[in-house]
């Protein structure tokens, strides 16, 4: 694939290779934590070079990362994620790349990652603000469950919601040229299976205890599954309504995590080669298999995404069509339209010729 004879103007007509700019927010899924590493002693290291969405190291020959696929339209794209980070130590643009996620964060704390990303795009050498393609992939709101039963005010659907809203309404008003995936949240009560009696499992309770330590079939284990639910529906009607759709800007939800289930062996058991020695987060496998199912996402459009069902079963990259080489961009609202019209259309012709016939 070839860029476009001319820089696009429209966030509809954007192929890979008019991709200038990378950029990831998010969490500790997004930093990568543990990721590369084979014991507890790696869990602070964050391992951004080979996180899904932005790492950098090598080539897709290497590690398959989002932003690896995109460099084989766009070798000098900006952003991937060069090396590892440690959780907690101050980082530069020249370790982290425009991976901007913060482990630990809640939805609450996105728009200062975005504040951060914004004041960095408008002063890094080689970057044009105004006329460079951008491309940012955000996954947030895990947390939220994690810490859901220690307030559940703070941490509840409307503020969910109210966050991602006030952090989408920011990219859209200040950053032009941009195309935002939104991946949609996991369903998290399957990682409750990921277990192993090993001191880096009981940090699960550490970063994820509303989640981890209630017992089965209690009232608490089930209201956080129906908050799962109800935060999935809330951002898919957030992002579907084509609030966040203009001619150089788009919000596109992904949503091939929506039903995915953990990784299992044959004999039914959670496949632990797929986590890090704190039974939470993904290895460099796991990573891998996100990296895909976003890239096909973003050449499915909206009615069509494919959703991972299982981890079991390793993703295929797909190609961008000859016939519409284009990262899908149109919300649901708007891709309805044109099919709306077209009926009315049909329907108002139909009248007029039955009118004239009687």
């Amino acid at each position: 694939m070839t860029p476009s004879p001319s820089v696009p103007t429209s966030v509809e007509f954007v192929k890979a290779a008019d991709v200038k700019v990378i950029a990831a927010l998010g969490d500790s899924l997004t930093t990568a934590i543990g990721a590369n590493g084979s014991t507890i002693l790696s869990i602070p290291f964050e391992f951004r070079q080979v996180s899904w969405s932005i790492g950098g190291y090598g080539t897709y020959q290497n590690v398959i990362t989002l932003a690896n696929i995109f460099k084989l339209f766009n070798p000098k794209l900006l952003g991937p994620s060069p090396v590892m980070t440690f959780h907690g130590r101050p980082t530069t643009v020249n370790e982290t790349g425009f991976n901007f996620a913060v482990t630990g964060h809640n939805t609450l704390n996105v728009s200062d990652q975005i504040r951060h990303m914004i004041d960095t795009f408008k002063s890094y050498p080689g970057l044009n603000f105004e006329e460079d393609w951008k491309v940012v992939t955000m996954l947030i709101g895990m947390n939220d469950i994690c810490d859901y039963c220690k307030n559940k005010t703070l941490f509840s659907p409307d503020n969910f919601i109210h966050y991602m809203t006030e952090a989408l309404d920011m990219m859209m008003k200040e950053i032009p040229r941009t195309i935002v995936n939104v991946v949609q949240i996991l369903q998290m009560k399957p990682l409750r299976e990921v277990q192993k009696p090993s001191l880096g499992c009981q940090l699960q309770k550490r970063f994820c205890s509303c989640l981890v330590q209630p017992e089965d079939n209690s009232t608490e284990l089930q209201e956080l599954v129906e908050i799962n639910f109800e935060f999935q529906r809330r951002l898919e009607k957030l992002i579907d309504s084509g609030r966040f759709f203009k001619k150089d800007f788009s919000v596109v939800l992904q949503p091939y995590l929506e039903n995915a289930e953990p990784p299992r062996l044959p004999d039914g058991e959670i496949d632990l080669s797929f986590f890090t020695a704190d039974c939470f987060h993904f290895r460099v496998k796991g990573h891998e298999e996100l990296a895909k199912g976003l890239w096909n996402n973003m050449f499915q459009p909206v009615g069509e995404k494919d959703k991972i069902k299982t981890f079991s079963d390793p993703v295929k990259l797909i190609c961008p069509p000859k016939e519409h080489p284009y990262i899908y961009t149109r919300p649901r609202v708007h891709s309805s339209a044109p099919a709306l019209t077209h009926f009315h259309a049909l329907m108002l012709i139909l009248l007029l010729f039955v009118f004239n016939i009687l």
